[in-house]
């Protein structure tokens, strides 16, 4: 067996044994750390990219849900406003069959008609959500990432250009008021309360789809960057014990070769 000065073998591979388990060590005390076993491309390459993929996924997804949830809201506002246009259709139905009843007021009738008509107009005009029309016969599109694009156009079903002239009409509040068919106009408004159903079905499907979807990218993305903790616990200890005897067993074999100077006295 050869005795070396200049280059100690034996130190130089316990020093390259010293540096691997310090790196490994490092490694294990960086992902109790962040809680993550990817801290960087070069952790898992492939994992890294299918998680990030995963997780840009799951932000649109949390768009579109965002995007479906104004729809709802916009559907809900439409609800709300024409189930009070239709009530009031029929409170203008009651008043005409009581111009039948020749012992009621005429007069008190129509001011009452105008009053109830001038109301649907006023809620016709005025259902607005951030300054838009909410009843006008303007398309709203909500991308809900569906095959279908989400187009709602509440006043296409109420058609409002066809039933203004019977609106007006019982808004005159005079004779003409009492005997002024409203039906094509309730039937108008209950087609668009249907259409509104179906609309609200579409969006809780989508919604339900979306909820799911994102649920199980979000198990992947965890079995993708979540760290075990125990068991990076349980490297980081070993680790430490390592380093440590690494690091004696380096100075005792770095000290080694003084023991030649023996031959020297």
């Amino acid at each position: 067996m050869a005795f070396q000065i200049n280059t100690n073998l034996d130190a130089f591979n316990a020093y390259n044994a010293l540096a691997k388990t310090s790196a490994s060590t490092n490694k294990a005390q960086l992902r109790l750390a962040t809680m993550k076993k990817i801290n960087s491309v070069g952790d898992d390459t492939s994992g890294f990219k299918v998680g990030k993929e995963l997780e840009a996924g799951n932000l649109k997804m949390k768009a579109q849900l965002n995007n479906i949830s104004s729809g709802k809201n916009w559907l809900s506002t439409a609800e709300s406003a024409l189930i009070l246009v239709d009530d009031k259709l029929n409170q203008i139905i009651a008043k005409q069959e009581d111009a039948k009843d020749p012992l009621k007021s005429s007069t008190s009738l129509q001011n009452d008609i105008k009053a109830i008509a001038d109301e649907i107009n006023s809620i016709l005009t005025n259902t607005k959500i951030n300054g838009t029309d909410v009843l006008a016969s303007v398309a709203q599109s909500f991308g809900s990432g569906g095959s279908a694009s989400s187009v709602i156009n509440i006043g296409a079903q109420v058609d409002l250009a066809s039933n203004q002239a019977a609106l007006t009409a019982v808004q005159a509040g005079n004779a003409g008021s009492l005997t002024q068919d409203v039906s094509a106009f309730q039937a108008d408004v209950k087609t668009a309360l249907g259409y509104i159903g179906n609309y609200s079905q579409t969006f809780a499907s989508r919604e339900e789809y979306l909820t799911s979807s994102i649920a199980n990218n979000t198990a992947l993305i965890s079995s993708i960057f979540d760290a075990d903790m125990a068991m990076e616990q349980l490297n980081a200890t070993k680790g430490q014990i390592g380093t440590q005897i690494g690091t004696a067993m380096l100075g005792t074999l770095n000290a080694a070769p003084q023991s030649l100077l023996s031959l020297f006295r």
